[in-house]
């Protein structure tokens, strides 16, 4: 890419979508397009349409997306397949039509089978059943990797895709109930300190085992992905390759944050998937590799939780 193409990034106010926004400034690119939802509703088809024959974007990152936890997952379903599956046909049409150089797709490492053997591989997609709390996102996601690659082999169209795995960091979503689990403790804990609470309610045994990547790490490997001019595999991994228990993480957050409560474990909130990490051998191999380390991650996230809640 010319640092003077023409870049949209949908999702631009999100979590990652403001990360690779950053990114690419800090990279030297400085003709981007940043929509917000009332300039551009991915949910309208035509909207979108006219969108991108008015802008003319040369490359596009599809950060946009109905994202939550595993409560939101698990109790939005047909929200969650509805809007995915809207907002990723709407942009693949816009950009097939628009003759956009090259579309970076984002995934999620949820598309990967309940049991698959671990660290999850990018060959594991599709060989058995999904988690059932987020199988109507998964099958979006699933869908949106498979429409770039088919693209890809029938039009010869530079649409890629990657699968990061669970990303925190600054402009997370804090909801207390909706969001994913760092932010969902950062904030939950904050409103226990403020209240001077001498427990605090961890959702689940705190025996699973995620794998976290601190965005702006993901923002870098999105970009290097954008900029990289050799042969890229049909579906990368994007993570740290090393896993750390719930309750690991709560006690983490917990120091860091200074609470002098117990923490309480509700085993009556389902786990979900008892250990999940990721593969990341493909994208090393190119050469990426992250460079935040979990606590330095966590670190951030919560300074810049606790100077948003002060504005």
């Amino acid at each position: 890419m010319k640092k003077s193409d023409k870049i949209l990034i949908l999702g631009a106010r999100g979590l990652v979508g403001s990360a690779i926004t950053r990114q690419l400034k800090t990279s030297g690119y400085n003709n981007l397009l940043t929509p917000v939802r009332d300039e551009l509703n991915l949910l309208n088809q035509q909207a979108t349409l006219d969108y991108f024959e008015k802008s003319k974007p040369q490359h596009v990152v599809l950060a946009a997306a109905r994202v939550g936890g595993i409560h939101a997952n698990n109790t939005y379903r047909a929200d969650f397949i509805w809007e995915n599956l809207a907002i990723q046909n709407n942009v693949f049409e816009a950009c097939f039509k628009n003759k956009v150089d090259k579309l970076l797709f984002l995934g999620s490492s949820c598309i990967y089978p309940l049991g698959a053997p671990l660290p999850l591989k990018e060959e594991s997609l599709l060989t058995a059943p999904l988690e059932p709390t987020n199988e109507p996102y998964a099958i979006a996601k699933i869908a949106g990797l498979k429409m770039a690659e088919s693209f890809r082999r029938q039009y010869g169209c530079n649409y890629y895709s990657i699968m990061p795995t669970n990303l925190y960091g600054i402009n997370d979503n804090f909801h207390p109930e909706n969001s994913h689990v760092i932010p969902g403790l950062i904030a939950r804990m904050k409103k226990a300190i403020d209240e001077n609470s001498p427990t605090f309610e961890v959702w689940g045994s705190g025996n699973p085992r995620r794998e976290f990547l601190y965005v702006d790490d993901m923002a870098r490997a999105c970009v290097f992905i954008m900029e990289y001019e050799g042969a890229i595999p049909d579906l990368l991994n994007v993570g740290t390759g090393e896993d750390i228990s719930i309750k690991e993480l709560a006690f983490m957050i917990k120091k860091l944050m200074d609470f002098k409560g117990e923490l309480v474990f509700n085993t009556n909130q389902p786990d979900g998937n008892m250990r999940k990490v990721l593969d990341v051998s493909r994208i090393k191999a190119l050469g990426w590799k992250p460079e935040i380390p979990l606590e330095e991650g966590l670190k951030r996230a919560i300074d810049s939780y606790l100077e948003k809640i002060k504005q």
